[in-house]
């Protein structure tokens, strides 16, 4: 029995490595005779697990999506792996937390002694950086309509809310009516969720923040559309409309750079806004801890400022240039 066990595990095991796999080649990893790995098969079967037989010379057995979730089997780093992930992602989507936590118990509860003992040594505390500036956490029945519409290439329809989460309604100054557009990408960037989607009205490549969406899926197929310039990261790093505002600092400047808006957008921090205002020059908005902060993130730029403001901004800016020439000494 014990043997019986040892090789279902092991069986399990190469039909979740490979998508695939002929009965003689399971049998010949397995080290028994083909009968030996049908009864094998057919435990696992017992067991709920969803294998499917594929016929045809080019035949032979798979591990398909089931209706219910049987018992999973993990190596000792995926174990890792599973449990340092539950204790760090939790924080963008509304809920998981609570969630997250009863799913590392219970995984917790059946790793073996030496694996358990590896993961509660790797017991973690999450603090946010001064650096992080993730939005609100994501609604999951909007993420997931979000999700299924990507997947299954279905037109959504989509509202977008206002910064603070209120919703316009008819009638408001800042009222637009709901949109329908080809949702291509879900995206995870800097903690925040992001939709790069082709706009049908305006026909035109947009980016939303899913947390400000109220989407609303439908049937309606469409066709994949080429993404400028073809890489979704890049997209997505370089686009200044993404429907980002400012995070909340203590001290908050804009300032008009000599840069492109999408170069500036790519090493903005987070929280910062980008206005386009012609094809070398944007608007910057960002915050820091300090006046001298937000003028140190200007300067990185190492490009002309003008029309900055407010006035404690532009104090802050001729004191950051005091002490670098001190530092300097006079140019010869």
């Amino acid at each position: 029995m014990a043997d019986t066990s040892r090789r279902a595990l092991r069986l399990l095991s190469l039909l979740m490595a490979r998508q695939q796999w002929p009965l003689g080649e399971l049998a010949s990893r397995l080290g028994v005779s083909e009968r030996t790995a049908r009864r094998d098969i057919e435990t696992l079967r017992g067991l709920d697990y969803p294998i499917t037989t594929v016929r045809g010379p080019d035949g032979g057995y798979r591990l398909g999506s089931g209706h219910t979730l049987p018992p999973l089997l993990f190596d000792d780093d995926q174990a890792l792996a599973v449990s340092v992930a539950l204790q760090t992602a939790p924080s963008t989507v509304f809920g998981l937390a609570e969630d997250a936590a009863r799913a590392l118990d219970t995984l917790t509860q059946v790793m073996p002694a030496r694996v358990r003992a590896s993961m509660e040594a790797l017991h973690l505390t999450r603090l946010q950086n001064y650096w992080e500036f993730p939005t609100p956490p994501v609604d999951p029945d909007a993420l997931t309509a979000v999700g299924g519409a990507v997947r299954h290439r279905h037109v959504l329809t989509v509202q977008t809310l206002r910064a603070d989460g209120s919703r316009a309604l008819p009638g408001d100054e800042d009222f637009v009516p709901a949109r329908r557009v080809e949702p291509h990408h879900l995206v995870v960037w800097a903690a925040r969720w992001y939709l790069v989607a082709y706009d049908l009205a305006q026909e035109a490549w947009r980016i939303h923040r899913v947390d400000r969406l109220v989407p609303r899926p439908t049937t309606q197929p469409f066709t994949d559309r080429a993404l400028p310039g073809g890489d979704v990261a890049r997209f997505v790093m370089t686009s200044h409309d993404r429907g980002d505002v400012p995070t909340a600092w203590p001290c908050m400047g804009t300032a008009r750079l000599d840069l492109p808006a999408h170069v500036v957008a790519r090493w903005a921090p987070g929280g910062s806004v980008i206005e386009h205002l012609d094809a070398d020059h944007c608007r910057l908005t960002l915050g820091a801890w300090s006046w001298a902060g937000v003028a140190g993130i200007l300067a990185t730029f190492d490009t002309g400022i003008t029309d900055v403001t407010p006035a404690e901004l532009v104090v802050a800016c001729h004191r950051l240039a005091e002490r670098w020439s001190a530092v300097t000494g006079p140019t010869a």
